[in-house]
């Protein structure tokens, strides 16, 4: 009932706003329970445009996918980097990229990015790639009988380290394996309490962050990286860049440092996750992959194998379409980000349609793209797994419609227009390599039988976790 008084309580032209009875929280509690339903519920109440009060922050949801397009446009008025900064430079403890203490900071390290697209591209993934072999041969190459393992910690484990050697370089300690693994458990236990991290929850009331993280920047201090041998490209601009501004102290370089690590795997193990457990449970969406990987092998006269070395050009990737229809399946079901803008002034926001919606200075505009993805309408059975669905007649399908209208945006990972993720073609190759390299060398399938379901508690921040781990086998192939 309560909400129903400040419903009205608008100047014209604002959107309805729904309040919430509890001072400062507003509807913060039932959001975070569950964002997709409590959406769609209020989607139904007040149509694809209101204002919800969350935590102190007034939030318009622009729910219509044919409307994106005129909020990533506005990319001036409706910024996002900020918004970026002040919640990265709390959570990876880095002071705020001021443009006043660090003229062209910002600029300078996004354009650093490059080295993520075109030919560095393709060196960073044939790095990747052999690393990623090199791991599976150390990891697996006894296993001629049938191994058990937990699937997401097995992910996360290859996939860690495989990122962790591409981008910094090797641990040369003859136990650098070992090295690495300490890294990769404080990192999930920093991990665990990102969400509140970002919540903008006093890290002081997460019990052992604060030490853990700590510890987790101390790692890459510069003299401990520059004892790493490799490294990439990215990470070497990175540090060239960090060496000009004497304002920032060796422990904000090294803050820097592991927050571009977290940015590199803290989406990319979990949707390596979600990719694995969706082909293990479709047995034909499996055996539609492999024959994919084993004809490519065939094709380019590569063996297969752990003491094989198998080389990939980007195009090969590329033309993997059943590969990559399934893992941009899994995609759809496990993203779940929050593309939020800042109105930098009163503004006036013109969508399709003659609409208009009055934003004061301040005020957030979000769109969630979770409800596209799960849209009956786009998708037909939403809920359901197909491992083809981004592909028609053999070729990579693009083209999908609502009311009978193509959508320009269809599906949304790795968010859109200026938020948009620079490393996306990057984790992509690499979820695609890890599955190359699974399926070409290994028989695997689930060793129990239970049903791994979304856990929520990440509703808005990325790709949704796993509620429990399942265990899979795995033997190399005959």
């Amino acid at each position: 009932v309560f909400y129903f008084f400040s419903v009205f309580n608008r100047k014209t032209g604002e959107p309805p706003l729904i309040n919430g009875w509890i001072p400062y929280l507003g509807k913060a509690l039932i959001f975070r329970k569950d964002a997709y339903k409590f959406l769609l519920d209020q989607q139904k109440k007040f149509g694809d445009i209101f204002t919800v009060h969350i935590a102190g922050r007034y939030i318009t949801f622009i729910m219509d996918p044919f409307q994106y397009v005129y909020v990533i446009r506005n990319s001036k008025q409706l910024e996002f980097h900020e918004f970026a900064n002040k919640m990265a430079s709390k959570t990876f403890d880095y002071p705020a990229l001021s443009k006043r203490k660090f003229p062209e900071l910002k600029e300078n390290l996004h354009r650093i990015y490059q080295y993520l697209q075109g030919k560095p591209l393709d060196i960073i993934s044939d790095h990747m790639m052999k690393n990623l072999q090199d791991i599976f041969e150390w990891k697996c190459s006894q296993a001629t009988d049938w191994e058990t393992e937990k699937m997401y910690k097995f992910c996360c484990s290859v996939m860690f380290e495989a990122s962790f050697v591409t981008l910094y370089g090797r641990v040369p300690a003859a136990d650098g394996h070992k090295v690495i693994s300490e890294i990769r458990d404080k990192f999930i236990k920093f991990d665990a309490s990102f969400p509140y991290l970002a919540a903008n929850i006093p890290i002081e009331l997460l019990g052992a962050t604060k030490k853990v993280r700590k510890e987790l920047i101390h790692h890459f201090l510069l003299q401990n990286m520059t004892k790493w041998l490799g490294g990439s490209k990215v990470v070497q601009a990175r540090q060239d860049i960090f060496e000009k501004y004497e304002l920032l102290g060796d422990y904000d370089k090294a803050a820097h440092h592991f927050a571009f690590l977290w940015a590199s795997v803290g989406n990319t193990i979990p949707a390596t996750f979600w990719a694995m457990y969706y082909l293990l449970r479709h047995p034909e969406a499996l055996a539609a992959v492999r024959d994919e990987i084993d004809h490519l092998l065939q094709s380019t006269g590569q063996k297969r194998g752990p003491t094989y070395n198998i080389l990939l050009t980007r195009e090969q990737l590329d033309n993997l379409v059943y590969l990559e229809s399934a893992l941009n399946e899994s995609l759809r079901m496990c993203s779940s980000s929050m593309n939020i803008r800042i109105s930098q002034e009163d503004f006036v926001l013109k969508l399709e349609g003659n609409q208009e919606v009055v934003l004061r200075k301040g005020d957030w505009i979000a769109l969630y793209p979770q409800i596209l993805h799960m849209d009956p309408e786009v998708y037909e059975d939403p809920k359901e797994y197909r491992f083809d669905r981004y592909i028609e007649n053999g070729k990579k399908k693009t083209t999908f419609y609502k009311a009978g209208r193509k959508l320009k945006y269809f599906l949304m990972p790795f968010g859109s227009g200026i938020s948009m993720c620079p490393g996306r073609f990057l984790a992509m190759n690499e979820m695609k390599m890890f599955l190359f390299i699974l399926l070409s060398h290994f028989d695997v399938e689930l060793a129990e039988n239970k049903a791994v379901r979304l856990d929520n508690s990440r509703m808005g921040l990325g790709i949704l976790l796993p509620d429990v781990d399942i265990a899979f086998r795995y033997k190399l192939r005959s």
